[in-house]
């Protein structure tokens, strides 16, 4: 190099801007280096001697490694937990010694802010031999406060912003997402719909301000489409970061209005006749009222179980996607001739089914109830129930035909039965072909089981 610039006029003072740039670019390399081995360790447990056991922030000695709940090998299991602390420094540096002590990793941490203190939320990697009361019971001692813990699983992995993104675009797509993804963004929690008008017409006094109400363990939120979304978790308080989520995702839902997907799909009858089993909303009321029209008092007594003359007045609530999904079945010439229902009742979820008496036994119950699993499948939920009266031998048979664990309540002729749902259990399963009765071979190549006459559910 010296060769090079040394016999050029400004030989020097190149040589000397080489030699700087050359020194930068290897201290940068440097720091680099370190900056890259400090973040690698900064998470690491402090070392300890083999056989020693690590202080705990209030001078204790916990278990050593190897020993007892602490032990860092092994199976290990995911817990959630959840402590509020003084908005103070070190506050949450003392957790965390506490956490590192038991060799627990922190997954993830949240923090939500409060008027007084910090709730910080934690999902943990831990030993499975580690009881959840001892290192509660540490954390409190290091200064957490209104601890609470519960099991988590995988689902929990991902973290909070692709999580929220994810129920919004879910809640944008289809306006039944809404009631779910609240439940999913929240956790456990008993979520219900009210409506602002009841079903005979008359106002119901549910209401909400726009900007909606906490309450500890409640939340109150404007409906959009009218009336409140009553949000519970009485095991743990909401705090205001759940709740301005919990906000944004109903106002999106507003700002949205009215929509459901427009997919549709076509089945083949035995006899050749095609039909179409789509999503329904408020726009096909006319439709239902029709096909109302043309039910017999008997089928329509088995699904609403009730005065006969009232079964229009539960239409418009049935068709609105906020208290759950609704599957139409139409022909080729566009008449409604079935509906099946899923609906939302709190932490249940219920299926009701009304088939007008000139399609019945032709295996659309069983098709539309089979579709209806699938989305409570889809939905997260844990089963599925039918109300119906005990002669009503063909919804029973068409639950029966799902394949699924069922449970059966039956109390003045009044029969609930309940499906709990498993992998796999939307396709319906059974003997029926076996029966001599009538099958359906649908356009996609499945089998669609027959059923009974007028499947019904409560309202």
């Amino acid at each position: 190099m010296t060769a090079l610039f040394g016999h050029r006029p400004d030989g020097s003072h190149l040589l000397l801007a080489a030699l700087v740039l050359a020194s930068t670019v290897a201290l940068a390399a440097m720091a680099a280096v370190h900056a890259w081995r400090a973040r690698r360790h900064s998470n690491d447990p402090p070392p300890k001697d083999p056989g020693t056991s690590d202080p705990a922030p209030d001078g204790s000695v916990g278990p050593a490694d190897g020993a007892g709940g602490g032990s860092g090998a092994g199976e290990t299991v995911l817990w959630r937990m959840r402590t509020t602390v003084r908005d103070a420094p070190g506050s949450l540096a003392a957790l965390c010694l506490v956490i590192a002590r038991f060799r627990i990793d922190i997954l993830t941490l949240q923090t939500h802010p409060l008027a007084e203190g910090t709730v910080d939320e934690f999902l943990l990697r831990a030993p499975a031999s580690l009881p959840a009361q001892e290192l509660t019971g540490q954390i409190e001692a290091a200064g957490g406060t209104a601890t609470w813990i519960e099991r988590a699983d995988t689902h929990d992995l991902v973290d909070t912003p692709t999580r929220v993104l994810s129920l919004a675009t879910r809640t944008a797509l289809d306006a039944a997402e809404l009631p779910l993804a609240l439940r999913q963004l929240l956790g456990r929690c008993t979520i219900h719909s009210l409506p602002a008008v009841s079903v005979t017409g008359r106002p119901t006094g549910q209401s909400a301000p726009v900007e909606g109400v906490l309450e500890e363990t409640a939340m109150r939120l404007r409906d959009p489409s009218g009336g409140v979304i009553s949000v519970e978790r009485p095991y743990l308080p909401f705090t205001p970061t759940e709740f301005a989520r919990a906000r944004a995702l109903v106002d999106l839902d507003a700002r949205l209005g009215p929509r459901v997907p427009r997919s549709t799909d076509i089945l083949t009858l035995p006899e050749g006749n095609e039909i179409t089993v789509r999503r329904a909303d408020r726009s096909d009321l006319a439709a239902a009222r029709a096909m109302h029209d043309r039910c017999s008092p008997d089928t329509l007594g088995l699904r609403y179980h009730g005065p006969v003359g009232d079964a229009d007045r539960y239409l418009n609530h049935l068709l609105s996607p906020r208290f759950g999904r609704t599957l139409a079945v139409q022909t080729a010439s566009g008449k409604l001739v079935a509906l099946g229902h899923l609906l939302w009742d709190g932490d249940e979820t219920e299926v009701a089914l009304l088939v007008e008496d000139d399609w019945q036994r032709r295996g659309i119950g069983s098709e539309l109830l089979g579709r209806l699993v699938q989305l409570a499948e889809e939905a997260g939920c844990d089963s599925v129930y039918a109300v119906t009266q005990s002669r009503n031998t063909g919804m029973v048979a068409a639950m029966r035909a799902l394949g699924l664990p069922l449970d059966y309540q039956i109390e003045e002729g009044t029969l609930v039965i309940t499906a709990r749902l498993s992998a796999g259990a939307a396709e319906p399963t059974g003997a029926a072909g076996a029966t001599g009765e009538r099958t359906a071979r649908p356009s996609d190549g499945r089998t669609v089981r027959p059923s009974g006459p007028a499947e019904g559910a409560r309202r």
